[in-house]
């Protein structure tokens, strides 16, 4: 019952991956790692022996242990990663901006000495709309 159950879990997760990277919902570098852990997941449910021997190998007196050992190191590295992620994310998005900023500064000065001519068209110049409800 047991082997069913992780058997059915890790196919639930191995499907969830593969339906959000089909809708674009998930990355590719992400949906890699996520495939490995429910590919492994559905290994060590189909041959539990797996992960005995290696709890022996490694002398882990109780395989449930390694999970759990495991299991907070996988934690731990997808933590630093996203922060990571996030922290390059929060540097491009200030970079964007400073650079929005300066565009505007500069059309409005433009706008200010009449040289309209200089300026793009109007369906062609950036949005200074402050509102966050567009629809994509």
């Amino acid at each position: 019952m047991i082997i069913a159950a992780g058997i059915a879990f890790a196919l639930i997760v191995v499907t969830l991956i593969i339906v959000m990277l089909l809708r674009r919902q998930l990355r590719e570098k992400y949906a890699i790692l996520w495939l490995l852990i429910g590919i492994t997941i559905l290994i060590l449910s189909i041959f539990p022996s797996l992960l005995i021997g290696l709890s022996a190998f490694l002398g882990v007196a109780v395989p449930s242990n390694l999970i759990f050992a495991l299991s907070i190191v996988l934690l731990v590295g997808v933590t630093l990663h996203l922060s990571w992620e996030l922290s390059q994310a929060e540097d491009e998005i200030r970079r964007v901006a400073e650079e929005v900023a300066i565009l505007r500064t500069s059309v409005e000065k433009l706008e200010a000495r009449g040289d309209t001519d200089a300026l793009p068209a109007p369906a062609d110049r950036i949005s200074t709309r402050t509102d966050t409800n567009d629809e994509h």
